[in-house]
């Protein structure tokens, strides 16, 4: 019998995306998989869709997949979404299905984890303690502050060059309203968000940026959402000094925390050695896909 798919109401909402949600069921009314479609709605990613599909290992290979990404396909054609996006781990059951429904391989990612148990943090602690003429860090917990809030929002764009190779992501487009509602998100989950950025001095404005999101315990791993430096005033050692002053901020605040977590394009190779610069370790590699839906 193949298997019964199942729309279904997913309350979530924020401010950039709604999800539309399906649910596989074998004749017996078993769950045997799901489907998540997240539709991008803030102005530069209208066109984009971002799949996620999960298969119980012993149904796989009975066209659950299959169906529940018609089901989806279907869905992004009715809401005119150009394209869609999927990740798989690199050579995972996952990777094969979506290499053999027609997506095509648009960015390599590496995972990687900084065990901070095993970190060395007196060398971490002296490149945040290094100075840099002309630029300041500063930090904040969950939103922004008001004062700072236009030029933090306005340094979002240090993100618009980041390498996406083939993937059409699109520009996503940042104004104060996102970043205040993208922290309320974060705090309503109870976690915490954690931002280290760098001001000019000559005019106080914010010229880049480095967030953490911990877990509200303090416990586990946390998780890095995004580093970026103005391309005005990259070649500084910006990025490296910010992250490692996220890093020591996170040992000395959440001692209880096992590490840090952190994803970055194979072809960002400035980044990956921010990364190996600070003692990351790579644990594992990802695929990102993208379904052209034309016509």
């Amino acid at each position: 019998m193949p298997p019964h798919i199942t729309a279904l109401a997913d309350p979530e909402l924020t401010a950039s995306s709604r999800r539309l949600a399906w649910l596989a069921s074998d004749d017996e009314g078993a769950p045997v998989g799901s489907a998540f479609l997240r539709l991008f709605t803030q102005e530069g990613q209208e066109h984009l869709g971002e799949l996620e599909i999960a298969v119980h290992r012993s149904e796989r290979r009975r066209n659950v997949g299959s169906r529940l990404l018609d089901a989806a396909v279907a869905a992004a054609r009715s809401e005119r979404r150009r394209c869609l996006l999927a990740q798989a781990e690199d050579g995972s059951p996952g990777d094969l299905f979506l290499a053999a429904r027609g997506f095509r391989r648009v960015l390599a990612l590496t995972y990687a984890r900084l065990p901070l148990a095993d970190a060395d943090l007196d060398r971490i602690r002296g490149i945040a303690e290094r100075p840099h003429g002309g630029y300041r860090l500063t930090r904040w917990d969950g939103t922004v502050p008001p004062e700072l809030a236009r030029t933090f929002a306005e340094s979002r764009r240090a993100m618009d060059d980041m390498p996406m190779d083939g993937t059409d992501y699109g520009t996503v487009v940042w104004d104060v309203d996102r970043v205040l509602s993208a922290a309320d998100a974060i705090a309503k989950r109870g976690e915490l968000l954690h931002t280290v950025a760098v001001v000019d001095t000559t005019d106080g404005s914010i010229v880049g940026f480095s967030e953490l999101v911990v877990p509200g315990d303090g416990q586990g791993d946390a998780q890095h959402y995004g580093t970026g430096v103005l391309p005005e005033h990259r070649g500084h050692g910006l990025g490296l000094w910010m992250k490692a002053e996220a890093i020591r901020q996170a040992r000395e605040r959440h001692p209880e925390l096992g590490g840090l977590l952190t994803d970055t394009a194979d072809s960002n190779t400035h980044m990956r050695g921010i990364n190996d610069t600070l003692g990351y370790l790579p644990t594992h590699k990802a695929v990102e896909y993208q379904l052209d839906l034309c016509g």
